[in-house]
């Protein structure tokens, strides 16, 4: 899979550093979904040629289990009947390559090339509520930026928590990139405001700004992100390039809720779905971009500084039904 990048320089696919493809890595990540959705899907089908209203139950049930979404679900089930109606559709067994063909429309749908930056530094944001996994995804995020030979610098503009800076400067001592701080309580935007200067001056190629973990409810936060974009675009016209939201996989309606609320107000370009591995509802994959509109741009499978993948429709699709 080439990785497309902000600078436009996909490298070529290499394997990570302990030898596995990102293919695998994601298979492995995503293995609960695929056996719990998949297995469903092949008791619902198995030995069965006519396609009756007892599979089309099975298939409903293996689909709301595995987070899919209901609209996506309900789309899917009127499909099948409708090519049944046409007799389109002959035998149970083409159930499985009919739902594969659906979900990847929707992951296709919601795909939207990167911003290409001319010039580096090429800034990028980050926001979610506390807990979903946003500093440690930034830890990530600068391990595989790094990994594709960029320099990145991290930005503690979440300043409302002290906790929140610390762990931030965790993470660049983890990965050696330079990290720009200011005391807790200090202005978020005066911060990304040195950061951008600082990796302009430096000719840094990344810089990720680290935002207060704030709930949809806090107007005054997302106020105080709105003022953050204006400005780092003082400083670079066209920043921040990519808004990445974070959203845990487990995190079900209240987080799409939440995300909802993000991207409203936030400007959200793109999202981080974290912890995929600690569930068998990864179709939640496909209920999140089909609601947000949006493209998942990386997947965390693992606890691991590797552990973030960037996200490709047709692999994931490949991944749950090879």
């Amino acid at each position: 899979m080439a990785i497309q990048t902000l600078f436009g320089t996909p490298p070529a696919d290499s394997p990570s550093p302990d030898g596995v493809s990102l293919l695998d890595r994601l298979k492995a990540g995503i293995q609960k979904t695929r056996s719990g959705l998949i297995e469903k899907l092949e008791d619902a089908v198995s030995g069965r040629k006519e396609i009756d209203a007892d599979i089309l139950e099975e298939v409903e049930y293996a689909l709301i289990t595995a987070d899919i979404g209901a609209n996506t679900t309900a789309e899917i089930l009127e499909r099948i009947r409708q090519r049944v109606e046409r007799h389109q559709l002959g035998d149970a067994a083409e159930i499985k390559t009919l739902i594969r063909e659906h979900l990847l429309e929707i992951l296709e749908a919601t795909e939207r090339p990167l911003p290409h930056v001319a010039q580096p530094p090429a800034v990028i944001f980050v926001v979610g509520v506390n807990g979903a996994g946003k500093t440690t995804s930034i830890g990530k995020l600068t391990r595989r930026l790094q990994s594709e030979g960029r320099s990145v610098l991290l930005c503690a503009a979440d300043t409302f928590r002290a906790a929140a800076i610390e762990q931030l400067e965790v993470w660049a001592q983890r990965t050696g990139a330079e990290i720009i701080k200011q005391q807790t309580g200090a202005d978020p935007s005066a911060v990304a405001f040195d950061a951008v200067q600082a990796a302009k001056a430096r000719k840094v190629d990344y810089v990720i700004i680290d935002t207060a973990g704030r709930l949809h409810t806090k107007t005054n936060l997302m106020a105080e992100l709105e003022k953050m974009r204006r400005t780092v675009a003082r400083v670079i016209p066209d920043a921040p390039h990519e808004v990445l939201l974070v959203i845990e996989a487990t995190t079900g309606q209240n987080g799409l809720e939440q995300a909802r609320k993000f991207t409203e107000t936030s400007a959200v370009t793109g999202i981080i779905l974290t912890k995929l591995d600690g569930t068998a509802k990864g179709g939640v994959v496909v209920a999140i971009s089909r609601e947000l509109n949006l493209p998942i741009r990386y997947v965390g499978v693992g606890e691991q500084l590797d552990d973030l993948l960037p996200f490709d429709p047709a692999q994931f699709v490949a991944s749950l039904f090879d």
